[in-house]
Protein backbone atom coordinates (compact mmCIF):
# COMPACT_ATOMS: atom_id res chain seq x y z
CA UNK A 1 0.00 0.00 0.00
CA UNK A 2 1.52 3.43 -0.94
CA UNK A 3 1.54 5.95 1.65
CA UNK A 4 1.17 9.73 0.41
CA UNK A 5 3.83 12.12 1.74
CA UNK A 6 2.10 15.17 3.33
CA UNK A 7 4.82 18.06 3.16
CA UNK A 8 5.40 19.78 6.42
CA UNK A 9 6.29 22.96 6.72
CA UNK A 10 10.16 22.75 6.58
CA UNK A 11 9.60 21.87 2.82
CA UNK A 12 7.78 24.45 2.04
CA UNK A 13 9.64 27.67 1.00
CA UNK A 14 7.45 30.81 1.30
CA UNK A 15 6.41 32.49 -2.28
CA UNK A 16 6.07 35.62 0.11
CA UNK A 17 10.03 36.17 0.20
CA UNK A 18 10.86 35.81 -3.52
CA UNK A 19 7.94 38.30 -4.50
CA UNK A 20 9.35 41.22 -1.69
CA UNK A 21 12.71 40.61 -3.51
CA UNK A 22 11.38 40.80 -7.25
CA UNK A 23 9.32 44.02 -5.40
CA UNK A 24 12.56 45.62 -4.49
CA UNK A 25 14.64 44.99 -7.33
CA UNK A 26 11.95 46.20 -9.74
CA UNK A 27 11.29 49.43 -7.51
CA UNK A 28 15.17 50.17 -7.56
CA UNK A 29 15.04 49.82 -11.43
CA UNK A 30 12.11 52.01 -11.50
CA UNK A 31 13.56 54.57 -8.85
CA UNK A 32 17.35 54.55 -11.43
CA UNK A 33 15.47 54.79 -14.75
CA UNK A 34 13.17 58.23 -12.97
CA UNK A 35 16.48 59.64 -12.19
CA UNK A 36 18.13 59.10 -15.06
CA UNK A 37 15.45 60.57 -17.03
CA UNK A 38 15.74 63.49 -15.00
CA UNK A 39 19.25 64.04 -15.04
CA UNK A 40 18.85 63.88 -19.07
CA UNK A 41 16.22 66.42 -19.11
CA UNK A 42 18.16 68.36 -16.32
CA UNK A 43 21.33 68.58 -18.52
CA UNK A 44 19.12 68.92 -21.92
CA UNK A 45 17.80 72.57 -19.86
CA UNK A 46 21.31 73.10 -18.91
CA UNK A 47 22.71 73.28 -22.70
CA UNK A 48 19.32 74.99 -23.97
CA UNK A 49 19.03 77.42 -21.63
CA UNK A 50 20.21 81.01 -21.70
CA UNK A 51 22.46 81.87 -19.35
CA UNK A 52 20.63 84.65 -17.69
CA UNK A 53 18.40 82.29 -17.08
CA UNK A 54 20.38 79.96 -14.97
CA UNK A 55 21.28 81.05 -10.94
CA UNK A 56 24.19 83.06 -11.02
CA UNK A 57 26.86 80.73 -9.59
CA UNK A 58 25.96 77.77 -12.27
CA UNK A 59 26.31 81.06 -15.03
CA UNK A 60 29.86 82.22 -13.62
CA UNK A 61 30.92 78.50 -14.29
CA UNK A 62 29.65 77.87 -16.86
CA UNK A 63 31.06 80.63 -18.04
CA UNK A 64 34.44 79.92 -16.70
CA UNK A 65 34.59 77.09 -17.87
CA UNK A 66 33.78 78.02 -21.63
CA UNK A 67 36.48 80.58 -21.55
CA UNK A 68 39.34 78.27 -20.13
CA UNK A 69 38.53 75.73 -22.99
CA UNK A 70 38.72 78.38 -25.36
CA UNK A 71 41.52 79.86 -23.95
CA UNK A 72 43.53 76.34 -23.51
CA UNK A 73 45.18 74.93 -26.52
CA UNK A 74 43.65 71.79 -27.78
CA UNK A 75 46.26 68.48 -28.54
CA UNK A 76 46.96 68.29 -31.90
CA UNK A 77 45.43 71.36 -33.17
CA UNK A 78 47.83 74.19 -34.94
CA UNK A 79 48.33 77.19 -32.84
CA UNK A 80 49.28 80.70 -34.80
CA UNK A 81 52.31 82.40 -33.56
CA UNK A 82 52.89 86.01 -35.20
CA UNK A 83 55.63 86.49 -37.29
CA UNK A 84 58.12 89.28 -37.61
CA UNK A 85 57.52 91.75 -40.24
CA UNK A 86 60.28 92.52 -42.46
CA UNK A 87 61.26 96.07 -42.00
CA UNK A 88 63.09 98.30 -45.01
CA UNK A 89 64.34 101.86 -45.42
CA UNK A 90 64.21 103.64 -48.31
CA UNK A 91 66.37 106.60 -48.53
CA UNK A 92 65.18 109.41 -51.18
CA UNK A 93 68.36 111.22 -52.02
CA UNK A 94 68.88 115.00 -51.16
CA UNK A 95 64.83 115.12 -49.84
CA UNK A 96 64.58 117.31 -47.01
CA UNK A 97 68.28 119.10 -47.81
CA UNK A 98 69.20 119.88 -51.06
CA UNK A 99 67.89 119.82 -55.03
CA UNK A 100 70.96 117.28 -56.31
CA UNK A 101 71.40 117.55 -59.65
CA UNK A 102 69.69 120.00 -61.99
CA UNK A 103 69.06 119.38 -65.71
CA UNK A 104 69.00 123.26 -67.46
CA UNK A 105 65.36 124.35 -68.71
CA UNK A 106 66.32 123.54 -72.16
CA UNK A 107 66.85 119.49 -71.30
CA UNK A 108 63.34 120.37 -68.92
CA UNK A 109 64.59 121.79 -65.72
CA UNK A 110 64.17 118.36 -63.60
CA UNK A 111 65.41 117.85 -60.17
CA UNK A 112 67.68 115.08 -59.04
CA UNK A 113 66.01 115.29 -55.48
CA UNK A 114 62.19 115.39 -57.31
CA UNK A 115 63.25 112.07 -59.63
CA UNK A 116 64.75 110.03 -56.29
CA UNK A 117 61.59 110.83 -54.17
CA UNK A 118 59.31 109.95 -57.01
CA UNK A 119 61.24 106.71 -57.59
CA UNK A 120 61.58 105.63 -53.62
CA UNK A 121 57.96 106.32 -53.34
CA UNK A 122 57.02 103.90 -56.05
CA UNK A 123 59.36 101.49 -54.32
CA UNK A 124 57.77 101.50 -50.97
CA UNK A 125 54.48 100.91 -52.53
CA UNK A 126 55.77 97.85 -54.37
CA UNK A 127 57.27 96.84 -50.84
CA UNK A 128 54.02 97.50 -48.77
CA UNK A 129 51.95 95.38 -51.21
CA UNK A 130 54.59 92.30 -51.20
CA UNK A 131 53.82 92.79 -47.22
CA UNK A 132 56.85 94.34 -45.89
CA UNK A 133 57.23 97.34 -43.40
CA UNK A 134 59.19 100.33 -45.50
CA UNK A 135 60.26 103.60 -43.80
CA UNK A 136 60.86 106.29 -46.68
CA UNK A 137 63.52 108.79 -45.05
CA UNK A 138 64.87 111.71 -46.25
CA UNK A 139 68.64 112.19 -46.82
CA UNK A 140 69.81 112.99 -43.13
CA UNK A 141 66.63 111.46 -41.63
CA UNK A 142 67.19 111.63 -38.08
CA UNK A 143 66.38 107.54 -37.89
CA UNK A 144 69.13 106.93 -39.70
CA UNK A 145 71.10 106.94 -36.35
CA UNK A 146 71.55 103.55 -35.32
CA UNK A 147 68.70 102.32 -37.33
CA UNK A 148 68.01 98.71 -37.87
CA UNK A 149 66.66 96.58 -40.34
CA UNK A 150 66.96 93.73 -43.11
CA UNK A 151 67.92 96.44 -45.46
CA UNK A 152 68.73 100.10 -46.18
CA UNK A 153 68.68 101.48 -49.80
CA UNK A 154 69.48 105.13 -50.76
CA UNK A 155 68.12 106.41 -53.95
CA UNK A 156 69.89 108.40 -56.31
CA UNK A 157 70.36 109.87 -59.92
CA UNK A 158 73.76 111.39 -61.68
CA UNK A 159 74.76 114.49 -63.32
CA UNK A 160 72.62 115.93 -65.79
CA UNK A 161 75.69 117.53 -67.35
CA UNK A 162 76.92 115.91 -70.65
CA UNK A 163 80.04 114.13 -69.96
CA UNK A 164 80.37 111.65 -72.98
CA UNK A 165 78.22 109.33 -75.43
CA UNK A 166 79.83 106.42 -72.91
CA UNK A 167 77.66 108.33 -69.78
CA UNK A 168 74.71 106.06 -69.11
CA UNK A 169 73.56 103.35 -66.80
CA UNK A 170 73.82 103.08 -63.60
CA UNK A 171 76.12 102.32 -60.29
CA UNK A 172 75.68 100.42 -57.39
CA UNK A 173 77.49 100.53 -53.85
CA UNK A 174 78.00 99.06 -50.45
CA UNK A 175 80.14 100.30 -47.40
CA UNK A 176 83.86 100.01 -47.91
CA UNK A 177 83.92 98.69 -44.43
CA UNK A 178 80.67 96.92 -43.52
CA UNK A 179 80.41 93.92 -40.39
CA UNK A 180 78.94 91.46 -42.85
CA UNK A 181 80.85 92.02 -45.91
CA UNK A 182 79.01 88.73 -47.58
CA UNK A 183 75.49 90.46 -46.71
CA UNK A 184 76.73 94.04 -48.36
CA UNK A 185 78.26 92.09 -51.41
CA UNK A 186 74.74 89.72 -52.25
CA UNK A 187 72.68 93.23 -51.68
CA UNK A 188 74.78 95.16 -54.41
CA UNK A 189 74.86 91.88 -56.74
CA UNK A 190 71.07 91.44 -56.62
CA UNK A 191 70.23 95.51 -56.44
CA UNK A 192 72.85 95.07 -60.03
CA UNK A 193 71.57 91.63 -61.69
CA UNK A 194 67.81 92.60 -61.37
CA UNK A 195 67.86 96.19 -62.18
CA UNK A 196 69.85 95.61 -65.28
CA UNK A 197 66.83 92.82 -65.82
CA UNK A 198 64.36 95.01 -65.13
CA UNK A 199 65.64 98.49 -66.87
CA UNK A 200 68.00 97.31 -69.41
CA UNK A 201 70.62 100.38 -68.40
CA UNK A 202 74.15 98.86 -67.89
CA UNK A 203 76.07 99.22 -65.13
CA UNK A 204 78.50 101.78 -65.64
CA UNK A 205 81.77 100.27 -64.65
CA UNK A 206 84.74 101.98 -63.23
CA UNK A 207 82.68 105.07 -61.91
CA UNK A 208 81.59 103.98 -58.37
CA UNK A 209 83.47 107.74 -56.31
CA UNK A 210 84.44 107.94 -52.69
CA UNK A 211 80.71 109.62 -52.30
CA UNK A 212 79.16 106.43 -52.93
CA UNK A 213 81.48 103.77 -50.88
CA UNK A 214 81.87 106.39 -47.91
CA UNK A 215 77.97 107.36 -48.36
CA UNK A 216 77.38 108.88 -44.96
CA UNK A 217 74.10 106.74 -44.00
CA UNK A 218 76.72 103.45 -43.88
CA UNK A 219 78.03 104.85 -40.58
CA UNK A 220 75.28 106.20 -39.20
CA UNK A 221 72.70 102.93 -39.50
CA UNK A 222 73.52 100.19 -37.17
CA UNK A 223 76.35 97.91 -38.32
CA UNK A 224 73.97 94.98 -38.31
CA UNK A 225 72.24 96.63 -41.26
CA UNK A 226 73.12 95.94 -44.20
CA UNK A 227 73.15 98.69 -46.73
CA UNK A 228 73.60 99.97 -50.33
CA UNK A 229 73.37 103.16 -52.97
CA UNK A 230 72.24 103.22 -56.26
CA UNK A 231 72.61 105.73 -58.88
CA UNK A 232 69.66 104.81 -61.02
CA UNK A 233 71.15 106.90 -64.35
CA UNK A 234 72.54 109.51 -65.88
CA UNK A 235 69.93 112.63 -66.39
CA UNK A 236 71.02 113.69 -69.25
CA UNK A 237 71.37 110.62 -71.37
CA UNK A 238 68.94 108.13 -69.65
CA UNK A 239 66.64 111.38 -68.89
CA UNK A 240 63.23 109.57 -70.57
CA UNK A 241 63.48 106.37 -68.56
CA UNK A 242 64.41 108.10 -65.01
CA UNK A 243 61.22 110.61 -65.83
CA UNK A 244 58.99 108.69 -68.24
CA UNK A 245 58.96 105.33 -66.90
CA UNK A 246 59.49 105.43 -63.65
CA UNK A 247 57.41 102.50 -63.30
CA UNK A 248 60.23 100.77 -64.37
CA UNK A 249 63.06 101.79 -62.82
CA UNK A 250 61.22 101.63 -59.51
CA UNK A 251 60.09 97.91 -59.82
CA UNK A 252 63.80 97.59 -60.87
CA UNK A 253 65.09 98.48 -57.45
CA UNK A 254 61.93 96.86 -56.11
CA UNK A 255 62.99 93.43 -57.60
CA UNK A 256 66.88 93.90 -56.71
CA UNK A 257 65.60 94.05 -53.08
CA UNK A 258 63.08 91.60 -52.60
CA UNK A 259 66.30 89.37 -54.72
CA UNK A 260 68.12 89.86 -51.42
CA UNK A 261 65.21 89.38 -48.96
CA UNK A 262 64.11 86.36 -50.21
CA UNK A 263 67.40 84.93 -50.90
CA UNK A 264 67.29 84.54 -54.82
CA UNK A 265 69.96 82.42 -56.74
CA UNK A 266 72.10 85.13 -58.54
CA UNK A 267 75.50 84.56 -60.60
CA UNK A 268 77.62 86.45 -58.27
CA UNK A 269 79.05 89.55 -59.83
CA UNK A 270 82.22 91.23 -59.23
CA UNK A 271 81.39 94.63 -57.54
CA UNK A 272 83.65 97.49 -57.17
Amino acid sequence: MNKETTPTSQNIVPETSTTTKKSSVGMFQQLGLVIGVAFIIATLFTAWTEPGLLPGSLTDKLSNALTLQRATPQVGSPTTTARPVTRIGIVAGHSGNDSGAVCPDALGGYREVDINLSLASLVRQTLVSAGYDVDLMAEFDPRLNGYTAQALISIHADSCDYINDQATGFKVSSSISTKYPEQAARLTNCLRTRYEEGTGLVFHTGSVTDDMTKYHAFSEINKDTPAAIIETGFMNLDREILTQKQDVVANGIASGILCFLRNEDITPTQVP
